[in-house]
């Protein structure tokens, strides 16, 4: 293990990560590998032990090693990504049966898991209520939220929005939405999705967020706010899509408008 020149003006915790980053991205490290202990990395770089427990700590932030309790600390296994497209809601995978999460798990060989943690009336923030164009100054909404598990690991976090006067009564306050879910049930309303819109960001998680999707420390996520728009161009669902950064990707194939 050899520091470059080029990190010789950085702290050494920097300096000891940034050499330990190369070797993980250069294959030196491999997935599965065990990293030296504290006590040998202080060693070899000439450094005290809360020097290198810093430096491990800052590869941990950045989703490359993680600490296995009474074990050690290895190198993270590289992970598939979730990727989801344009073609999310598209007919050809509502055939299938399956929804676009199940079906990217069953591409991956993974199982899927869905929990709905709470369904409630209530009022609803000031984007959503401005996208639904209801009343943010009502309870004028249903809220579902969902959390997602591929192989019982959490992946995202779905808040769905659906006007109440529409959904009192149906099947869309209940945890099973029936046949082709809530959409099945909105175009039983007479919702037929044509266009959508997807505001996406990044940005780090809230607290509940970072403990539901048992984030790393420092790994970010994707926050895709989403609208459905019917056959008149009627808004009649928002939902927020708050992806795990580390495991989710985003694909969109769209035509150029002429």
């Amino acid at each position: 293990m050899t520091l470059s020149a080029a990190s010789a003006q950085q702290p050494p915790s920097r300096r000891i990560a940034e050499d330990l980053r190369r070797q993980i991205e250069s294959g030196e490290l491999r997935s599965g590998d065990k990293l030296p202990s504290e006590r040998a990395l202080a060693e070899h770089y000439g450094a005290a032990r809360n020097t290198a427990r810093e430096a491990i700590r800052l590869l941990a932030e950045q989703g490359l090693v993680t600490a296995k309790h009474g074990s050690g600390v290895f190198v993270r296994e590289p992970q598939r990504l979730f990727r989801f497209g344009s073609d999310r809601y598209s007919i050809k995978n509502r055939q299938t049966g399956l929804t676009p999460f199940r079906l990217e798990c069953q591409r991956q060989g993974k199982e899927p898991r869905i929990d709905v943690p709470s369904i409630t009336r209530e009022r609803p923030p000031a984007d959503i209520a401005e996208r639904l164009q209801v009343d943010p100054d009502e309870e004028s909404v249903i809220h579902r939220e969902n959390h997602y598990f591929a192989d019982n690991e959490p992946v995202q976090i779905v808040s769905t929005y659906v006007r109440w006067d529409e959904a009192q009564g149906t099947l869309l306050t209940q945890a099973k939405t029936g046949k082709d879910g809530i959409y099945g049930r909105l175009e039983d309303l007479g919702h037929l999705m044509t266009r959508v819109k997807d505001e996406i960001s990044a940005r780090m998680p809230t607290p509940a967020e970072a403990a539901t999707l048992d984030l790393l420390p420092g790994v970010p996520v994707l926050d895709v706010l989403h609208t459905s728009l019917d056959q008149d161009g009627v808004p009649f669902e928002v939902s927020r899509f708050v992806h795990r950064a580390d495991r989710t990707g985003l694909v969109y194939e769209l035509p150029v408008e002429r």
